[in-house]
């Protein structure tokens, strides 16, 4: 399984850090791998476990606790998880009352195997039951096995305040839905957090407040699919809400604004929208205010008709083509991101250069690339032969790789000669002279220090590039 993207990724696998006020605590190790759900999820189990004594440690050696957020989304990230517990286990040997435990999709999964057959782990706990560590912990402290994988049709944690983990201070995410109804093909989201449901936005609106009162200046709405959002007073979607919950219900699009009027100075992105759903009434909300972000993240994952169909998606490739043109109309200056699966079941050729070509037309900033990896459980799996051979797979993926390295040196290229309003994230990497931030667009752009400081917004006149970064001078 081949992963490549010409995009910047959330830290994987970074051991992340919160401190507790209550002195002699316990020390936890906590690492997250896989999407921004993940690590979002990782900041409420942080959030209850600081509640109960605990503070983290950078060297798991130093543990009593060890938890790994695990993403079950595509095989490698299982395999490097698998190789991480291993290590972990070494540590039990100068510390036998050590425990570990596997979080998230993966564990919902595995949780036999880890349990029973590799005898891996102490605690294993699905991404519905984070309030029930705890204990689990004092269970598994007595030297039994503790499980919790329940999932639920109410659980948003809505209550909760999450701690901040691994945080620049300037950026932050916000889960707004939990789960998803899709049942794309090659997905085993579904079986692994359940059913969608909404958060109140009462909750989430109060969330990017406290954010922006703590001097934060950019939040990031979260869903499995955003687009999808709907409050009517519960969770749960209902099948068939009734016209007066319709009429009182909160839409994505409500949901935008209502977060972008908090402050002009509170930047507001989210992800991931899904074409079936997207609707011009967001993009001409994101177009009525400067401070949501001028970018989208749509995937499309196949760039022709009966790949889409067999993946389940629920549209056409015509049909994912509006949206883009529809994204260009309404907002044309905005950057736009996508995913792409090649050498799923069947792909032929011919079905392959439909995505190059599809490609072509749209000519993406960013993308996440990756060829088909078959996870069980799916409709793909019960379904479909996985039989394309893996060398074809790594070069069809190739082509796709080389041809976006094309387009985002391109996308990039056009922001050169402009002025772009920069939120300053932090020092550059290459020089501590310099800072970094991102545009609207998502595009990172680097200029010199001068007296500016993380979480200002700087104007920055772009004089020149490379593949996928600006550089230029505040002005």
């Amino acid at each position: 399984m081949h992963e490549n993207k010409v995009i910047d990724e959330s830290k994987q696998g970074e051991a992340l850090m919160i401190e507790s006020t209550v002195k002699g605590g316990k020390k936890l190790f906590l690492e997250s791998y896989g999407c921004a759900m993940n690590f979002s999820d990782s900041e409420i189990v942080a959030s209850i476990l600081k509640d109960k004594g605990f503070s983290t440690t950078q060297d798991f050696f130093e543990a009593d606790v060890i938890f790994v957020n695990t993403c079950a989304i595509r095989e490698g990230a299982e395999q490097r998880v698998r190789k991480r517990l291993t290590e972990y286990r070494k540590a039990k040997k100068t510390n036998p009352d050590l425990i570990i435990g596997v979080l998230g999709c993966m564990a919902e999964r595995l949780k036999s195997q880890f349990l029973e057959e590799e005898k891996l782990v102490d605690i294993v706990v699905g991404p519905d039951a984070y309030r029930s560590l705890p204990e689990l912990i004092e269970i598994a402290e007595t030297g039994q096995k503790a499980v919790n994988v329940l999932l639920s049709k109410e659980e948003t944690y809505a209550d909760i305040a999450p701690v901040r983990l691994g945080s620049n201070g300037v950026t932050a995410f916000i889960s707004i839905t939990r789960g998803c109804d899709n049942m794309c093909a090659f997905c085993v989201v579904p079986f692994t957090r359940g059913r969608e449901r909404s958060r109140d936005p009462e909750t989430i609106v109060n969330e990017a407040k406290e954010l922006f009162e703590q001097g934060y200046r950019e939040v990031t709405l979260l869903g499995q699919n955003v687009d999808s959002y709907l409050w009517t007073g519960g969770g749960l979607k209902k099948e068939n809400p009734s016209t007066e919950e319709l009429q009182n219900a909160t839409t994505f699009a409500q949901l935008l604004e209502k977060v972008a009027l908090i402050h002009p100075d509170l930047r507001v992105r989210f992800s991931t929208s899904h074409p079936k759903d997207m609707l011009d009434e967001v993009l001409y909300t994101i177009a009525k205010y400067d401070n949501i972000c001028s970018y989208v993240h749509l995937p499309v994952q196949s760039g022709n008709s009966r790949i889409l169909e067999m993946m389940n998606r629920g549209y056409t490739r015509e049909w994912y083509l509006n949206r883009i043109a529809a994204i260009r109309r309404i907002i044309p200056d905005a950057g736009i991101s996508m995913d792409i699966i090649t050498g799923f079941c069947s792909e032929t050729e011919k079905e392959h250069q439909d995505t190059l070509s599809l490609m072509e037309d749209v000519k993406y900033d960013f993308g996440y690339m990756f060829s088909y990896s078959e996870r069980p459980k799916t409709l793909a799996e019960r379904k479909y032969k996985d039989d394309v051979p893996s060398e074809v797979k790594s070069r069809r993926l190739q082509e796709i790789v080389d041809l976006q390295v094309k387009h985002s040196a391109f996308r990039t290229k056009q922001g050169v000669g402009k002025v772009h309003r920069v939120l300053v994230e932090g020092t550059s990497k290459k020089s501590k002279e310099e800072l970094f931030g991102r545009n609207s667009q998502n595009t990172v752009v680097v200029f010199p220090k001068e007296n500016y400081k993380k979480g200002d917004y700087v104007n920055v006149m772009v004089e020149s590039c490379t593949g996928g970064t600006l550089i230029g001078k505040a002005v």
